[in-house]
């Protein structure tokens, strides 16, 4: 029997596919904020940041894990995507506390047509 590596972004996509607000909250710190480039202010708390990747989760024709690395206590992930038919890729940064909590969330979109294109998507989609 071999032993196969786990494919990068598994436990994330595993978080973010969490089907309640409290399973998904457990992974995180209480005051956990996501910052990034298509996000006009930080995004703060669990339930805000759920509502925040239920949004984006429709946005992306694909996306896809393609690498992920791992020191101390942050997670780095690179991504790549299409959106809107075309080519967006990017890196998600996981930092953790010492409980192994999620405390801060870095998300980097690239290229910069595709941040604006994704940014203006986006808060469509997150207008209350």
């Amino acid at each position: 029997m071999s032993n196969s590596p786990t494919p990068p972004g598994s436990d994330w996509i595993a978080i973010i596919r969490r089907p309640t607000l409290d399973e998904f909250s457990a992974a995180f710190a209480d005051a956990v904020v996501l910052e990034g480039s298509v996000v006009k202010q930080a995004v703060v708390g669990a339930a805000a940041i759920l509502r925040f990747f239920d949004a984006t989760r429709v946005m992306y024709d694909s996306i896809a894990f393609v690498h992920e690395s791992n020191a101390d206590s942050r997670t780095f992930l690179e991504w790549e995507g299409v959106y809107q038919g075309a080519p967006v890729a990017g890196t998600t940064v996981l930092t953790r506390d010492g409980r192994g909590k999620i405390v801060s969330i870095r998300l980097f979109h690239r290229p910069y047509a595709q941040v604006l294109a994704f940014s203006a998507g986006l808060d469509a989609l997150l207008k209350d």
